[in-house]
């Protein structure tokens, strides 16, 4: 089980950062970084299954398979910048995370532009 583990190295590493902030209170943010870190190589499995599923639908489907893999640019840029958002809250710089958040967020909306386009193209065909 996956999620004991990640328990596991999130209740270790919450115990190291209580003890820490006593002492060394500047070496928190190396732990919180390296748990995140931890946790996320624990979950790439699971990630590259859920990849290859898509792909597997999308060839089915006959789905454009480049708007599966924008799809999937587009969750992992939202993983990954609310991961930089959290270390960036929990090191007490809430300015850089809402500015992380912004440019993310204008990053997703630039690169779901040509789905967006290729939806709007579907639905003029479909009316009358």
């Amino acid at each position: 089980m996956e999620v004991i583990k990640i328990i596991g190295i999130a209740l270790i590493a919450l115990i190291i950062i209580i003890i820490l902030k006593q002492y060394r209170p500047e070496f928190v943010i190396y732990i919180s970084i390296i748990t995140g870190i931890l946790i996320l190589m624990l979950v790439v499995d699971k990630l590259t299954g859920i990849i290859f599923l898509l792909e597997s639908i999308a060839s089915k489907a006959s789905i454009n398979t480049e708007f599966i893999k924008l799809l999937i640019k587009i969750t992992g840029i939202a993983f990954l910048s609310e991961f930089a958002v959290s270390i960036c809250k929990d090191s007490g710089e809430a300015a850089i995370a809402s500015k992380v958040e912004i440019g993310s967020k204008i990053i997703i909306i630039a690169m779901s532009i040509p789905i967006l386009s290729e939806l709007l193209e579907i639905i003029l065909k479909i009316l009358p």
